[in-house]
Parts: C-alpha cells; structure tokens; sequence
C-alpha cells in the first residue's frame, strides 16, 4: 500500500506545471522546518559541525533554505523521472565544462563520473546518459514499487543502473575495466571497511575507496558532474576532471582529495546539499556520535 501511494504521489506530481513543482517543493521544505522534523534535526547537527564559524542565526537561516531545497529535489525528482527525457533536458540553460567530458570520453579509458547529493541529481543523470551510456551506481530505496519505477525511469536513454550490491559493485567494476563509464554518487557513507576518515569542511568524513581505486595510477578517467539550480530554478551542469592526487597509489591522499573537490562545491552552494543525511554516523575513535 504505501509503495501505491508513493507512486500515485509522484506521478501527480509529475502532472504539475514547473512553477507549481517549485511552489510544491518549497511548501515542503518549510513545513520540514515549522514542524521541526527529523530531517530538520539533522540538518541542523550537520551544519553545526561543519560550519562553525557560522553563528547560529546564520546556521538558522541556512537551515532553513537547505531544507527549501530538499523540498525542491524531492518534486523535481518526480518529474525527472516521470518526464519525457527531452522536457527535463530542456530545464538546463548551461553547460560549464563539457569539453573536460568530451575529452574523457575520447581517451579510450573507462570513465568514472563522479557526483554527490547536491543540485539535482536526476537532473544530472539524465544529461550524463544523453551524452554517454553509463552504469548508473544506486542505493536502491527500500519500498519495491519505488525502486521499480525508479530503476525504469532512470534507464530511458538506453544506460543501466546498478544497486548498490555486491553484484551492482562488480558490474561497476568489470564496466570500468573494459573501457565503459560509469556514474557513481561518492558521498554516501561506507562501511568501516570500505572507507577512510578525511577532513570534510570542518570535520572529518568517513568517505568511500571505490572511486580512488578504480582511478588508481590512471587506469581510468575521473570527472566530477554536478547539475546546480539557478535562480530562476532551472539548472546549469558543472563538469571538472578529477584533480591529480585522486589517482595516487596512496589510498588515503587520493579519497582526501576526492573529499575535498566535493566539499568545494559544498562550501559555494551549501543549501543545495542534502544535509539532511546521517552522513557522518560513524565518527573518529574516541569521538562522540551525533546522532
């Protein structure tokens, strides 16, 4: 029942005007913060720790635009993927970068584009796709029906996803390796395992391997791919090649500097990001837990 539901609500949402999915997604962000939701509550931790030297009215205020945001990616997701591809490619009004694609693409190697939970992603990913066909690396949402529509929906332009499973991990893998691209979200948090802690804005992330590794002494090509929205709430894409140190041998300087290309972005369009992630769940031994 409540993946029929959820599955109603997007396509209902999909019927709306543009200007109305904006209205719609900032409607929500605000209640996120009048009501003083879990997310908001998260939002908050976060920004507190990785924005210190914001005072707290200005963590406030942020809070509250990044919480409009996420309102916003929510409903805009929804037409994303619901949407004929053309409609939501339209939506874009600039490309910075593209040659730094165009050249990766062209270099006979894998590629590994890189992105994180700012802007929009399914934006992005269906300007990737337009230009590429990619394995599309995902966390598959834990309702069935949603993680159907979405995994059809996110394939329109002849790509395939890969959840995030050991299976899914291989594909990527065995992709990469034999000259394929690849598009992968770096910033969710990994296993202790799978990861290593490195300085994110002002704290310190336990942040994935699998992107250095698969760069590891240049056997593929790394770009970063961000879709950011404009004031006018359509978008422009930002691509920008992997820095050098991502390539290194030294797992532990190549994920920092994956880290901090990230927070980069972070640090310019910080209500943009999803903060409303537990990301930093697993803390520095010795550290206390946030959430």
């Amino acid at each position: 029942m409540k993946g029929k539901i959820a599955v109603a609500l997007l396509k209902g949402v999909a019927k709306l005007s543009w200007p109305a999915v904006q209205h719609l997604g900032n409607f929500i962000g605000n209640c996120m913060w009048w009501f003083n939701t879990s997310a908001c509550k998260v939002v908050q931790i976060n920004q507190e720790h990785c924005f210190p030297e914001r005072s707290p009215d200005q963590r406030a205020i942020l809070a509250r635009q990044t919480l409009q945001g996420i309102g916003k990616t929510m409903v805009e997701s929804a037409c994303a993927w619901l949407w004929p591809v053309d409609k939501t490619l339209a939506l874009i009004d600039e490309v910075e970068g593209m040659e730094v694609l165009e050249h990766a693409l062209a270099s006979g190697k894998g590629v590994v584009g890189i992105t994180s939970h700012l802007g929009n992603w399914e934006v992005l990913n269906h300007f990737y796709c337009s230009h590429s066909k990619p394995i599309i690396f995902y966390r598959p949402p834990k309702i069935k029906e949603l993680d159907e529509l979405i995994a059809q929906q996110r394939v329109q332009l002849g790509n395939r996803v890969a959840p995030s499973t050991k299976e899914g991990i291989l594909s990527v893998i065995k992709e990469v390796r034999k000259g394929g691209s690849v598009g992968i979200p770096a910033d969710p948090e990994p296993s202790e395992s799978s990861g290593v802690f490195v300085p994110f804005l002002g704290t310190r992330a336990l942040t994935s391997k699998f992107v250095p590794n698969m760069l590891k002494g240049h056997k593929a090509v790394g770009v970063f791919l961000h879709a950011i929205r404009l004031p006018n709430n359509h978008f422009k894409v930002l691509i920008e090649a992997a820095p050098e140190a991502m390539y290194s041998d030294n797992v532990d300087e190549a994920v920092a500097a994956m880290s901090a290309t990230i927070a980069s972005y972070v640090r310019r369009w910080p209500e943009q990001y999803m903060w409303s992630m537990k990301r930093f769940k697993k803390r520095p031994e010795g550290e206390a837990r946030w959430y």
